[in-house]
Order: structure tokens, then C-alpha cells, then sequence
């Protein structure tokens, strides 16, 4: 088979491997098509993302959706030639953070194409991958790979959704509409939300916020909206901070109004940001961290499929796996793409 494995900043090698073999309780995945997100992005013009660090060559990739090619002893209720979405994180089950229902902070986690951990676990950008049975989550014969592995990216966002409380009737700000931010205006948007508001750097973005129901798209160079946002303690109930910068978690915590809730879901840079803290106490702010997914996958596939939530608008520019570099560097642009996926022919 063959893998784009990547080796350092700005450098994916297609590779020939051996395929894997499924073990007890796993299944062979014939991968069909993967996203790239904002992770695998840094990582591959960083090194790194957030605080992890690259330390060795591996394969990114942690969206995906691909065919079962093989069972390995003990798994039923999967045939072969199913089609079937990959949740990339598998969780222990026995840590204390897995028993308290938060798998997502579990102590032995494995995710998919990250480096959290040494040695780092391969991701899906390769033709076959062996994962738990429990990895994976039946999709109806027919529906498009790319738009199954969206579920992935959903996930984060109803995760995050979940750690802003109920929307129903709420004004909401997201700040940056890179793929999860408008993912996440879809989501805010179907669980009730009473005005939807985005602001990012680029107007192509806010283009999308608009195409997919924003009530109002503003771009933030416009610091004199942001300051009226600001006045009066506040404006918005909950304000979800999707840029992964300093500059947008200062606006968040100034543009929320007090006792509101600013949920951090943008990876900020590795190390210490300067913001604006005290306005967390002054204004007696929850500010909740959001952190992958648990449950949510399974939701996100179900969403997907009966089209409840329809992610196909932000599915832009599709590669075969050969030309993994220039997907990266489109990928990167925002002014031309939203969501890159690599298809595997």
C-alpha cells in the first residue's frame, strides 16, 4: 500500500508499505478519502500543533471514511465491503477519566495521525489502516466517502456546542469560520441559536458564514464593531472562539456579555498568550475549553446521514493521495479553499 508520510515542515513522501493485518476485535480499512484539518495543517508548515510536537516521521490524517477489506477474529456486525466512518480516537475504557465519562481526556488515548504521544500514532492518509471494531460506524451503501469523514470535524464542533450549554433563543458570536467555525454555525444554527453572528480575516470565509445562515458576517478588521460589542459589558451570550488566536480570544472575552460563556475551541500557538484574563473574573465569564469529542462521533455520522446537517458547501478541492503537497498548500489558502479532502482511487 502506499502512505504520505510526512517528514518534515512542507514535506509529505508517498512511501510503498506493507498492509496491515487486522487483529482480534479489529477490522482492515480500505481508505477512500480523508479531510485535512487545521492540525494536520500546523504540523505540516510548524512541525507541530499546539503543544505537540513533531519528534518523528509519520502519517497524518484523522478524517476519514473508507470500505471494510477484512475482519480480524471476533468482530461481527461488520461485513466486508461495508462502508464505515473512523472515529480516529480510541480510548482505554479503565483510566479514571474514561470511567467519569470523558474519554476524550483518557490517559492512554490513541488518536489518529497525532503526536501527543511517542511514538507517534500513524493517521489515515494511507490506503489501508487496521483499527478496534468500535473505531468504526456503519454508513448506507452509496453515501460519499468525503462527506462521511466530515462527521469528524462535526464531532469537534457538537463537543463544543455541548460545552456552551443550551443555544435555544441565545445571541452567538464564532469567531473565525475556517472549516470548524462554519461547521460550528451550522450546528449553533439546527440546536436553536437566536442570532448568529461571525467575524474572521477573510471575507471569502465570511462569504461561506453567509452561505450557510449567518445573520451577520463582519470582518475583523473592524475593531469599531468590536468595540461596540464591547460596551455595556458585553453582548452576546455565548461567543465561540474558533480561530485559534491570541487576537481572536481577546474578542471573544471582550464581545461576550457578563455571566456568559466563551467556549475555547481554536488550537492557540504552544506556550502563553497575552489576553485580557481579568475580563474572565470582572465579568464573572465560564470559559470552558473544548477538547475533541467523545459521543459525538456517532451523532455526527447520524447527522450526516439523514442529512440533517448538510456539510457538502464546505467540501471545495478534492486531490488523489499522489499530490499530498499541493492539497496542503491549498488547503493553506484560505482566499481559495475551504475543506481539502485526499481521495484514494
Amino acid at each position: 500500500m502506499f502512505a504520505a508520510v510526512l517528514r518534515g515542515t512542507k514535506e509529505i513522501v508517498i512511501e510503498e508499505q506493507e498492509n496491515p493485518a487486522p487483529s482480534d476485535g479489529q477490522v482492515l480499512v480500505r481508505v477512500r478519502a480523508g479531510g485535512i484539518c487545521g492540525s494536520d495543517l500546523s504540523y505540516y508548515f510548524k512541525g507541530k500543533s499546539g503543544d505537540f510536537a513533531m519528534r518523528e516521521p509519520f502519517v497524518l490524517g484523522h478524517e476519514a471514511a473508507g470500505e471494510i477489506a477484512a475482519l480480524g477474529e471476533g468482530v461481527s456486525g461488520f461485513r466486508v465491503g461495508q462502508r464505515v466512518a473512523v472515529n480516529p480516537a480510541l480510548s482505554c475504557g479503565t483510566c479514571r477519566f474514561c470511567v467519569k465519562g470523558m474519554p476524550n481526556q483518557c490517559l492512554k488515548m490513541r488518536f489518529m495521525g497525532s503526536a501527543s504521544t511517542f511514538p507517534h500514532v500513524q493517521g489515515m492518509f494511507r490506503e489501508f489502516i487496521s483499527v478496534a471494531s468500535r473505531q468504526c460506524v456503519a454508513l448506507p451503501d452509496g453515501l460519499d466517502f468525503a462527506q462521511a469523514s466530515m462527521a469528524e470535524p462535526l464531532a469537534v464542533a457538537l463537543h463544543a456546542l455541548r460545552q456552551a450549554g443550551s443555544l435555544v433563543g441565545a445571541r452567538l458570536l464564532i469567531v473565525g469560520c475556517g472549516p470548524i467555525g462554519c461547521i460550528l454555525l451550522t450546528a449553533a444554527k439546527r440546536a436553536g441559536a437566536h442570532k448568529l453572528v461571525a467575524i474572521d480575516l477573510a471575507r471569502k470565509a465570511l462569504d461561506m458564514a453567509d452561505r450557510l445562515g449567518a445573520d451577520e458576517t463582519v470582518l475583523a478588521s473592524d475593531q469599531s464593531r468590536i468595540e461596540r460589542w464591547a460596551e455595556d459589558r458585553g453582548t452576546f451570550d455565548v461567543v465561540i472562539e474558533a480561530s485559534g488566536s491570541p487576537a481572536g480570544l481577546d474578542t471573544s472575552l471582550r464581545s461576550v456579555r457578563a455571566g456568559g460563556t466563551v467556549v475555547q475551541v481554536g488550537n492557540l500557538p504552544a506556550g502563553q498568550s497575552a489576553v485580557a484574563v481579568n475580563l474572565v473574573m470582572a465579568k464573572e465569564l465560564r470559559y470552558r475549553g473544548s477538547f475533541r469529542f467523545a459521543e459525538e462521533y456517532a451523532i455526527a455520522v447520524e447527522e450526516i446521514v439523514s442529512n440533517k446537517i448538510d456539510l457538502r458547501p464546505l467540501m471545495t478541492h478534492a486531490f488523489p493521495l499522489a499530490d499530498a503537497n499541493r492539497a496542503f498548500e491549498v488547503a493553506l489558502d484560505r482566499s481559495d479553499s475551504m475543506k481539502v479532502h485526499l481521495q484514494f482511487v
